[in-house]
């Protein structure tokens, strides 16, 4: 029995299941299930009913999670139709079909000019999520670290943590334009570096990655002998600039992959599609892992998904909705005292929180601002206290056109400037 069992058996209770203390510790243990703590989504998400409820007539104006409001494009829905009834479809697709690989070969080669082997360097992903989860059994054993910039997607932390790993945080702060401070790292804590996760354009800041940038992060890499993960999950929503993919950047195939998700550039939210590409042996490695844990993506999916791939009007389509949804919504904010300015990519806006109402409550963090707002105001907004206090608005709301985008942002100016919020 190991050292922790002792202290695990302890909490139980005479009403617990037999396997209480048979919970790993990297979920919890035997505490598993009795902590009072909840997820930040969850208490968004338990505000959010209880101001249904309590104001059954005030329309909720919702700037939170973050979900495309529109469904993917007609001719991707209709190529589902069609690959469902395909018998070649019907089993399972493991590592396959070659024709996905292909298409995100050629779009990769079409959007960002990167030539890639479709059987060697490209395998796809039940969405961006999974990639993430499973990059870690890649390359983590314990003690290992991987760094992670903060505030940001946590899913590779979580499951280096459960690999015995542990996470260093980079925090991303105005001061330093939203890019990690790598001057502060240790000797030590490069020496157990195997993994830097990064997210560009990031969520949630905004900000989009440069050329220098990544040669940076190639230098840093070869020097201190690390692999480079980059989420391009925003990659297509990228407004200052065009689009940059990673493995433009001349060595950025001898150091890392880059995970790409169909969700938001593609409105295919729920269709659960992505893949990872770069590096050959990191591909192949995470081929390995996913073949050991799941039996790949309905070959359906993927195939009416090569539809989108070779259709590049439908994410152009889609970048400019969301850039004008953002412009307005910058405006509406700075008429209520926010500072804010259109971000350089992504369907976020990230803010400094209020600190208060004139007159009326403070607020110690982000987190109570978003509880006030969404309580007081029906206004869902996510609250940030990774890097400081800030708040992120997303403009995937539901309006079906600009006249009810219009009214939804003269809605949001006319409670917040009712607010007098303190800055």
């Amino acid at each position: 029995m190991s050292a922790l069992a002792p202290q695990s058996q302890a909490v139980t209770t005479p009403t617990d299941p037999y396997f209480q203390d048979l919970f790993a510790e990297r979920i919890g243990g035997a505490h598993y299930g009795k902590s009072n703590e909840i997820y930040k989504f969850e208490k968004i998400k338990r505000a959010k009913r209880k101001a249904l409820a309590d104001h059954p007539d005030r329309q909720l104006l919702d700037f939170g999670i973050g979900e495309n409001d529109s469904m993917a494009d007609v001719v991707v829905r209709q190529a589902l139709q069609v690959e469902a009834n395909r018998p070649e479809n019907r089993g399972y697709m493991d590592n396959g079909p070659v024709e996905f690989k292909q298409a995100a070969a050629r779009f990769m080669e079409r959007q960002f000019g990167v030539s890639l082997d479709p059987v060697t360097q490209v395998n796809h992903c039940i969405g961006s999520k999974t990639a993430l989860s499973m990059l870690p059994a890649c390359f983590i054993n314990p003690g290992d670290i991987t760094m992670m910039t903060v505030p940001g997607y946590p899913v590779a932390g979580t499951h280096t943590k459960y690999y015995g790993g542990t996470v260093h945080r980079l925090p991303l702060t105005k001061e330093n334009h939203f890019y990690p401070d790598f001057s502060k790292v240790t000797d030590e804590i490069w020496e157990k570096t195997k993994m830097l996760v990064l997210n560009y354009p990031n969520s949630p800041t905004g900000q989009v990655a440069t050329r220098e940038f990544y040669h940076q992060i190639i230098e840093l890499a070869l020097q201190h002998r690390f692999v480079v993960v980059q989420d391009a999950a925003h990659i297509l929503l990228t407004f200052r600039g065009e689009p940059l993919s990673f493995l433009e950047v001349p060595g950025a195939m001898d150091v890392g992959v880059e995970v790409h998700s169909m969700s938001k550039g593609f409105d295919m939210i729920g269709w659960r599609i992505g893949w990872v590409c770069g590096n050959q042996r990191i591909v192949q490695a995470f081929s390995d892992v996913k073949d050991n844990c799941d039996s790949g993506q309905f070959g359906a999916i993927q195939r009416a998904a090569i539809q989108g791939l070779d259709d590049p009007s439908i994410p152009a389509r889609i970048r400019d909705k969301y850039r004008r949804r953002l412009k307005k919504l910058v405006a509406a904010l700075k008429q209520c005292g926010f500072e804010c300015d259109v971000p350089g990519g992504s369907y976020f806006l990230y803010t400094p929180a209020p600190k208060s109402v004139a007159g009326g409550p403070t607020f110690a963090n982000a987190e109570e601002a978003s509880q006030f707002l969404i309580t007081e105001q029906s206004m869902v907004i996510v609250p940030w206290d990774d890097a400081g206090s800030c708040l992120r608005f997303s403009v995937t709301y539901e309006a079906e056109t600009e006249a009810d985008e219009d009214a939804l942002m003269t809605e949001t100016v006319r409670r917040l400037k009712g607010l007098n919020l303190q800055f």
